[in-house]
């Protein structure tokens, strides 16, 4: 066994690596179609993803909003003031990028076998669940996404860091959330693969792991302790690859 910190950048890389690794989403690139909606994690997922195609893809400002320090400013879609326009979420059909298009202009034409990637805000490690947080009055992407994910069984993937792990019950958290009074975001618990650094190390390599402690200071903010356990050939594996993304630099916009 083996311990490694990730901070919360590393995990968003590792999780990438894993989600392009995934059997589903390597075969709706060939034979459907994959959509990422726009989010910070789902930004290093497209970036390993559309590597895989060939494609360069920059996913510095790849997301509709963000949660940023007090004090900072309240993010629109896709940008911050004097920063650039919002680029679309990433629609991939049959290995083909179609540039500038969102979940909203793909998601009547989805059918089984194709794939929705959505980043998530809390997580349920114990039950594996993820729940967004809404601001649109309509649901926003998750909104669409359910249309196709319950209406036609496309599936849904959860990339989502450990450092958004909650404890208590999901359902009665959104319940109180979402009441009439309530102020700010709602938020809704959805069916999907969750896929964390944990997955993402088995995914990837086979071995085992387990978080057992978390918290840092000095860019160490919110990264988690991991321990590692499996054969001498997946233990190699996955050292490699934690050793490759271990300096990956911290989120900045």
């Amino acid at each position: 066994m083996k311990q490694y910190l990730i901070t919360p950048a590393c995990g968003k890389r590792l999780i990438g690596k894993a989600v392009a690794a995934h059997p589903a989403v390597l075969n709706a690139l060939k034979h459907g179609t994959v959509v990422i909606v726009a989010g910070t994690t789902n930004g290093y997922a497209a970036e390993e993803i559309l590597a895989h195609i060939g494609k360069k893809f920059a996913s510095k400002k790849f997301f509709r909003g963000i949660s940023l320090p007090p004090g900072r400013p309240v993010t629109k879609t896709g940008k911050l003031p004097d920063e650039g326009v919002f680029p679309g979420d990433v629609v991939i059909v049959k290995g083909t990028w179609q540039k500038g298009k969102t979940i909203f202009d793909i998601v009547d034409k989805l059918r089984e076998g194709d794939v929705i990637l959505k980043g998530a805000n809390a997580l349920d490690l114990v039950h594996k669940r993820a729940a967004v947080l809404i601001g649109d009055p309509k649901a926003g992407t998750i909104g669409a996404a359910m249309q196709a994910v319950v209406g036609r069984r496309v599936r849904l993937i959860l990339p989502v860091g450990l450092e958004k792990r909650i404890s208590g019950d999901m359902d009665a958290l959104a319940e109180k959330l979402n009441q009439a009074g309530s102020s700010r975001a709602r938020l809704w618990p959805v069916p999907g693969k969750v896929i964390t650094e944990l997955d993402a190390i088995t995914l990837l390599t086979g071995a085992t792991a387990e978080l057992f402690a978390g918290g840092g200071v000095c860019g160490a903010e919110g990264s988690v302790w991991i321990a590692v356990s499996g054969k001498p050939k997946q233990m190699k594996a996955a050292g490699k690859i934690l050793k490759a993304i271990i300096k990956e630099p911290n989120f900045e916009l």
